[in-house]
C-alpha cells in the first residue's frame, strides 16, 4: 500500500487559523505583531520567498514592514538597518533573507539582531537557550517538523529518528529538538561524508532529508512503514516547465511512496509548515513585548 501524503499545506492552515484570535486580542489593544523583511538583492527564489511570507502575515492579521536593498548595499549600511529596527518597538520580529551577496559577513548580520527579536531562531543567544530546554524562538523549519509529527500523531517516544543533513538551520537543531525530553526520539545524525549512509537510513522509524541533494534517498533506503520528511527543495532542468525547472525533494517522490508509511511532497510539504511557524514566532514576539502599533 502506498505511503500517506502529508498535506503540508492543510497542516499549515489549521496552525495559522489557531493564530488568528490571538492577532485580534493583540489589536483590541492597540498591537499590530509586524515583522521587519529584509531583501539585500533581487534573487528571484529570494523574492519569491519574502512575498510568500508576507501574504502569510496579511492573512492572519499581522503587518510587515517591507525593506528592499539593492545588491550592491554595503555591510555597515545593513547593520544600520538592523539597529534602526532593533529600536523600534513598533517592530517584534526581524528577518534578513538569506542568503545575502557574498560581500557580507551573513554571521555577523545575524548577531547584529536583537534576540528579543529573532524569530528566525538562528541568535547563538536563541540556538544555546533551545539546547539548553529554555523558552525560546524555535528555528522555524526544524519546528515545523516536530508540529507536523505532532497533528499527525506520529509516535515519537522511543522511535529512531534519523536526520540526514547538518545544517545549523535545519539538520542540527532538528537533532537536538528530537531527542528532548517531549519528543523523547533516539537520534543519529548522518550527512554527505557518511559512509554506507543507505545502512544507516533503513533503521530509522522516522527519516528526515535534508542535505540539498535531488533524489538522494532512494527506495532501497527506507525501512519499510517509516515516516518520511523531506525538506529538501532543488530546482533541477525541466524543459516541459514554463519556468524551465521544477522542484523536487532529497527524497525520490514517486519510489519511496510505494515503502514509506507517510511522505511530504516537495513542494507541499514542509514548506508551508517554515511560514506558518514563522507567524507563530513574530506573535510570540509581539505577546512579550506588547509594543505600538507597527506604521
Amino acid at each position: 500500500m502506498a505511503a500517506q501524503i502529508i498535506d503540508g499545506k492543510e497542516i499549515a492552515r489549521k496552525v495559522r487559523e489557531r493564530l488568528i484570535p490571538r492577532v485580534a486580542s493583540l489589536q483590541e489593544q492597540g498591537v499590530a505583531p509586524c515583522l521587519a523583511v529584509i531583501l539585500v538583492g533581487t534573487d528571484p527564489a529570494s523574492v519569491s520567498y519574502v512575498t510568500a511570507k508576507e501574504r502569510a502575515l496579511a492573512e492572519v492579521g499581522m503587518t510587515s514592514r517591507d525593506i528592499r536593498l539593492p545588491a550592491d548595499t554595503t555591510e555597515e549600511a545593513l547593520l544600520e538597518h538592523i539597529r534602526d529596527l532593533n529600536g523600534d518597538p513598533a517592530v517584534h520580529g526581524i528577518l534578513v533573507q538569506l542568503p545575502l551577496p557574498s560581500h557580507i559577513d551573513e554571521e555577523r548580520i545575524l548577531l547584529a539582531i536583537d534576540p528579543a527579536k529573532d524569530v528566525d531562531g538562528f541568535h547563538p543567544l536563541s540556538v544555546g537557550n533551545m539546547v539548553l530546554g529554555r523558552k525560546t524562538f524555535l528555528p522555524c523549519t526544524p519546528h515545523g517538523v516536530l508540529v507536523l509529527l505532532r497533528e499527525l500523531g506520529i509516535p515519537t517516544k522511543g522511535a529512531h529518528a534519523v536526520v540526514v543533513g547538518r545544517s545549523n538551520i535545519v539538520g542540527r537543531p532538528l537533532a537536538n529538538l528530537l531527542s528532548g525530553r517531549d519528543i523523547n526520539a533516539t537520534v543519529t545524525v548522518c550527512h554527505t561524508g557518511t559512509r554506507d549512509l543507505a545502512s544507516f537510513t533503513r533503521q530509522a522509524d522516522i527519516l528526515i532529508a535534508a542535505v540539498g541533494r535531488p533524489h538522494l534517498i532512494t527506495a532501497d533506503m527506507v525501512k519499510p512503514g517509516a515516516v518520511v520528511i523531506d525538506v529538501g527543495v532543488n530546482r533541477i532542468e525541466d524543459p516541459q516547465s514554463k519556468k524551465g525547472y521544477r522542484l523536487v525533494g532529497d527524497v525520490d517522490f514517486d519510489a519511496v511512496l510505494q515503502v514509506a508509511s507517510y511522505i511530504t511532497p516537495v513542494p507541499g510539504g514542509v514548506g508551508p509548515m517554515t511560514i506558518a511557524m514563522l507567524l507563530q514566532n513574530v506573535l510570540e514576539a509581539a505577546e512579550s513585548r506588547l509594543g505600538p502599533v507597527c506604521r
